[in-house]
C-alpha cells in the first residue's frame, strides 16, 4: 500500500523524461508583439504548426501532429460555443487555457495508464488595446504561463531562455511587421541549433546549455547561415494577428509574395521559394 505513491511518482517522472525525447526533435515556435499586432513565425516539414483559433486568438504548437489537432479542435469548439452562448468578447486566451486545455492536458499527463499529449502550446490573444495583448504557453503536464511582448516555446527551458534572450536583445517597444518577422525566424534559427547540438551531443553534461552559447546572441550572419542550410525542403510558417485588419476576423497568414517584401535582403534567397 505504501508504496503506490512512490509508484506513481517514478511513473510519472519516466512520462517526463519520455516526452522531453519526444520534443528533441520538434520545430520551435516564436511570438513577437509589433506595432501593429503579433506575429507568430516557425518553419516545419510541410505539417501546419499555425492556426486561427478564434477572431482575435491564434495558436502555434509543437508535438505529435495528432494530438496538436485534437487539442486544436476541443479549442475551437470551446472558443466557439463561448461566443455562441454569451458573447465574443467572453472569449479569451486565459478563459481557453484555466478552463479547457489545460486541465485536459494535466489529466492526461497525470493518468500513467494512459498516453499523455505530446505537445507544447502557445496561444496568442490580441486585446484591444496593444496593452492588452496576452501570450499564453502550455507545457506537456498542464503547467501554463502568461506574458506580453514575447513567447517562445522549443525543446527544452533552457533552450527557450535562450531563444528569449536573443530576442529581447534584438527587440525595442516599436517594431515594424518585418522587423518581428525577422527576429522571429532568427530566433527559430538560434533554438533550432541549440537543440540540433544537444541532440547530437547527448551524453555531455549541460549540454543544451552548452549548445545555445555557441551562437552570439548577435551574430546575425552564422543565424542566417544556419536557416540558408537547414530549411532548404521544409516549410516557413509565419502569422500575424492585425489590430488594423478590417473585419472581426484579426487573423492572416503571411503568403511568400509579403514574406519577400517584409524580409531583408540576406534572409529572402534562403526563405522564399
Amino acid at each position: 500500500m505504501y508504496e503506490e505513491p512512490y509508484r506513481w511518482v517514478e511513473a510519472v517522472g519516466n512520462r517526463r523524461t519520455y516526452l522531453d525525447e519526444q520534443f528533441k526533435q520538434g520545430s520551435p515556435v516564436v511570438a513577437i508583439a509589433y506595432d501593429g499586432g503579433i506575429v507568430l513565425a516557425t518553419i516545419s516539414k510541410g505539417t501546419p504548426k499555425l492556426y486561427e483559433i478564434y477572431d482575435r486568438i491564434a495558436l502555434g504548437g509543437m508535438g505529435h501532429p495528432a494530438d496538436l489537432e485534437k487539442l486544436r479542435f476541443s479549442l475551437l469548439e470551446m472558443s466557439h460555443t463561448e461566443g455562441f452562448n454569451r458573447s465574443p468578447s467572453d472569449v479569451t486566451g486565459a478563459r481557453l487555457v484555466k478552463y479547457g486545455v489545460a486541465p485536459a492536458i494535466k489529466q492526461a499527463f497525470e493518468e500513467v495508464y494512459k498516453a499523455p499529449f505530446i505537445v507544447k502550446i502557445l496561444l496568442a490573444e490580441l486585446g484591444q488595446k496593444p496593452a492588452k495583448d496576452v501570450l499564453l504557453t502550455i507545457n506537456y503536464d498542464g503547467t501554463f504561463e502568461e506574458t506580453t511582448g514575447c513567447v517562445v516555446i522549443a525543446a527544452t527551458s533552457a533552450v527557450q531562455k535562450e531563444m528569449m534572450t536573443y530576442i529581447r536583445h534584438e527587440t525595442s517597444s516599436n517594431l515594424s511587421l518585418g522587423q518581428a518577422v525577422a527576429t522571429a525566424l532568427l530566433a527559430w534559427a538560434l533554438g533550432d541549433r541549440a537543440q540540433r547540438l544537444a541532440s547530437a551531443d547527448s551524453e555531455r553534461s549541460n549540454d543544451t546549455e552548452t549548445a545555445g552559447s555557441k551562437v552570439s546572441p548577435t551574430d546575425t550572419a552564422a543565424l542566417s547561415a544556419y536557416l540558408r542550410e537547414y530549411i532548404a525542403e521544409k516549410t516557413v510558417e509565419c502569422a500575424v494577428l492585425d489590430r488594423n485588419q478590417p473585419g472581426s476576423s484579426k487573423y492572416r497568414a503571411l503568403a511568400s509574395d509579403e514574406l519577400r517584401r517584409l524580409l531583408p535582403a540576406g534572409l529572402q534567397a534562403a526563405l522564399v521559394s
